[in-house]
């Protein structure tokens, strides 16, 4: 466009062709001017929504980096505890296995039964009058019960049917 104005400015500037031509070549270079004009204008517009996006993407960027550096170290805190908690999990069964061996078939027998029905707990302690299973505080002929009983003897709970385990610090 700018290369066309030049050309017809140079033809008006020669003063060739009749005056109705140059007449029209003024106002080619004229409305070429304002076409430029306008232009330049959505040029400059678009330049600077330009600007304004490669900021709020190098902004965006920037915040894309902190969340993968938080999404990498939880990763990495996972993990890691994910890795404790496999260890944990070994050691507790390897326990388990050795306790459980000393138990009696029957009553382990029971004590799986019970904690599939009860939801992981087959067993929960006496204390101070209190199934910690249920929480709920056994009555004056149950602990009756519990205290007349011999040691060996296999306690459940009224309410939850857990066996109770008898301690030292259950005060019965």
């Amino acid at each position: 466009m700018r290369q066309r104005a030049v050309r017809d400015q140079q033809r008006l500037d020669a003063g060739a062709g009749s005056p109705k031509d140059l007449e029209n070549l003024q106002r080619e270079i004229v409305s070429l001017a304002k076409r430029q004009g306008d232009l330049e204008d959505v040029v400059l517009d678009v330049m600077e929504r330009r600007e304004s996006v490669q900021e709020r993407l190098a902004e965006l960027t920037g915040r894309v980096s902190a969340v993968q550096t938080k999404t990498d170290d939880a990763t990495a805190r996972r993990d890691t505890a994910q890795t404790e908690l496999d260890a944990q999990t070994g050691s507790v069964t390897r326990d388990r296995e050795a306790v459980s061996a000393a138990v009696p078939a029957d009553l382990l027998k029971l004590y799986e039964k019970l904690r599939v029905q009860q939801g992981g707990v087959g067993a929960a302690r006496l204390y101070q009058r209190r199934c910690e299973g249920c929480h709920i505080e056994l009555n004056i002929t149950e602990l009756n019960e519990v205290r007349k009983a011999s040691p060996d003897t296999v306690l459940r709970c009224e309410n939850c049917h857990r066996i109770l385990i008898r301690t030292a610090e259950s005060g019965i």
